[in-house]
């Protein structure tokens, strides 16, 4: 996900803005093809929503940001074991979904 793009990202469960972004793994792009140089990728994070707390993340540059009944569960606990000294404890002490 390009960083300049949590400028327009909301929560889609209370459309609530702005989404806070923890980067756990990112990148700067070289250039060309359509990209600028020098402009950040986050590959893996976490996008957290300040009003309803739910997290969404990011895994392979897409943010994952789905409805609640078609999150996938066993994704999300994996993705959270994964970054579990990373994350920020307000998301750990209460993941929603």
């Amino acid at each position: 996900m390009k960083k300049h793009l949590l400028d327009i990202l909301a929560c889609p469960i209370d459309k609530f803005y702005p989404l806070e972004l923890f980067e756990f793994s990112s990148r700067t792009t070289p250039g060309g093809e359509g990209q600028k140089q020098g402009e950040l990728v986050i590959e893996e994070g976490m996008l957290y929503c300040g009003q309803c707390a739910r997290f969404f993340p990011i895994i392979d540059e897409i943010p994952i940001m789905l409805p609640d009944e078609l999150r996938d569960r066993e994704r999300d606990i994996k993705f959270l074991q994964r970054w579990r000294d990373r994350i920020p404890d307000k998301v750990i002490s209460d993941p929603r979904p």
